[in-house]
C-alpha cells in the first residue's frame, strides 16, 4: 500500500516543502545546515534521493526526535552549533526559536558585561572588525546634503554669470 504524497510537511514547528529532496528541505529549518542534516538522514538510513514528502509519518517522527535530540545520533561534535554552552558547559544543538532566543541571550550578555562585541552591537555598528567608513550604514546617509549641493551649484552658476557679462 502506497502512502499518498504530502506537499507540505509540519517538522520541528515549520511547514516544509514536501517536494524538495530530503537534505535541502530539512536544512530550511533554522539552525540545521547540509551537513548536519546530511549526517543525519545518513543516520537514519533515509533515501536521500527520495522527496520530503514521501516520507511516512514514522520516519518523520523519526526525523523529529534526531532534530530534538542529536545525541541520540552520536554525531560528531563538530558538527552540533552549540559546543561548550556557557551556561551548561556541554555540547548541545538548538534549532528554531530555542537558537534565536539564545543568540539573544549571548548578544545581551555582552552588552551587560560592556564588553568590545557588546557596545558595538548597542551601538548598531560592525561588531566582527569589518570595515565601516562605506558600508553598513543601515538607512544613514554620510555625505553631502542636497541642499548645500544645490547651493553650491547655485554659487557656481552665479560666478559663471558674472564673468560673462
Amino acid at each position: 500500500m502506497s502512502q499518498e504524497f504530502r506537499h507540505i510537511v509540519r517538522v520541528a514547528g515549520r511547514d516544509l516543502d514536501g517536494t524538495k529532496k530530503l537534505v535541502p528541505a530539512i536544512s530550511e529549518i533554522k539552525g540545521v545546515g547540509e551537513s548536519y542534516a546530511n549526517a543525519m538522514v545518513s543516520f537514519l538510513k533515509l533515501d536521500t534521493k527520495s522527496r520530503l514528502g514521501q516520507l511516512n509519518d514514522k520516519q518523520i517522527l523519526q526525523v523529529e526526535t534526531a532534530l530534538k535530540d542529536p545525541k541520540s545520533l552520536s554525531l560528531p561534535v563538530w558538527l552540533l552549533n552549540r559546543r561548550k554552552d556557557l551556561d551548561s558547559g556541554t555540547n548541545i544543538h538548538r534549532i528554531g526559536s530555542d537558537l534565536d532566543f539564545m543568540i539573544k541571550n549571548d548578544i545581551d550578555r555582552e552588552k551587560n558585561v560592556l564588553s568590545w562585541r557588546g557596545v558595538r552591537h548597542s551601538l548598531g555598528l560592525k561588531v566582527r572588525g569589518q570595515r565601516t567608513r562605506t558600508t553598513g550604514r543601515k538607512g544613514r546617509t554620510v555625505g553631502v546634503k542636497k541642499s548645500s549641493l544645490q547651493a553650491a551649484q547655485a554659487a557656481a552658476q552665479a560666478a559663471t554669470n558674472a564673468e560673462k557679462k
